[in-house]
């Protein structure tokens, strides 16, 4: 967030360059042409924008949010994120919390790109098998072995 009020003559634009003008000032074009007059500039309050002063600026104002995805990958990730919270209520194993591991980073993926690659997508149906029965009858585990299997074609 930025924030400058030259009003008072200080923060952004302020000092000497506000001399050049009785509106507020700014800098005086230079004799010849080619500079530039600023009047007041005033920030209030600003979130999740971008601004750029001068010449030859480039800004990237990039999403936090999650990424989009397609509908396959939306239901793979609920049904990560169902299944790493049943998860949660399971005894600890070796095997429970490699899963666990994986459903972390699968989620994060996601949420970055869109999408999960298809070797994340194996590594989650290989632990899946190695978690056990256990966590083959949580209907969210069901759920993540369909959603992987649809995605890698069976």
């Amino acid at each position: 967030m930025m924030m400058a009020d030259t009003e008072d003559g200080g923060g952004l634009g302020g000092g000497a360059d506000q001399a050049a003008g009785a509106s507020g000032g700014g800098v005086a074009p230079a004799a010849g042409g080619g500079g530039s007059k600023f009047g007041n500039i005033r920030f209030g309050s600003v979130q999740d924008s971008a601004i750029g002063f001068g010449d030859h600026n480039h800004i990237v104002n990039g999403s936090r949010g999650e990424a989009p995805c397609d509908p396959a990958y939306q239901e793979l990730l609920e049904a990560v994120r169902q299944l790493a919270e049943d998860l949660r209520r399971v005894i600890p194993s070796p095997e429970v919390g490699a899963l666990s591991d994986e459903l972390d980073r699968t989620e994060d993926e996601i949420q970055r790109t869109g999408r999960a690659g298809a070797g994340r997508l194996a590594r989650i149906r290989v632990l899946l098998q190695d978690a056990g029965t256990g966590v083959g009858m949580l209907a969210s585990g069901v759920a993540v072995g369909q959603a992987v299997g649809a995605l890698l074609g069976g």
